[in-house]
């Protein structure tokens, strides 16, 4: 089976990136937080691009429309 990597805006908190990634990977959103904070804090740049890249390139969940 094809694991997919859909933005996870339910469980998200911004863009839904960590909630993407730690769906994908089997792991708590909360550990992709930590990390992206970790690599923010010396600079900014570290943390901020890779989450900004990603935020654009990992494809939207299909929303369902409702009847």
């Amino acid at each position: 089976m094809i694991k997919r990597l859909p933005l996870q805006r339910q469980n998200g908190m911004l863009g839904g990136v960590c909630g993407a990634l730690g769906a994908y990977a089997g792991v708590n959103p909360w550990w992709f937080r930590v990390l992206f904070l970790f690599l923010a804090l010396p600079g900014g740049l570290p943390g901020v691009v890779p989450y900004l890249v990603l935020w654009f390139v990992i494809p939207k969940r299909p929303t369902i429309a409702a009847p």
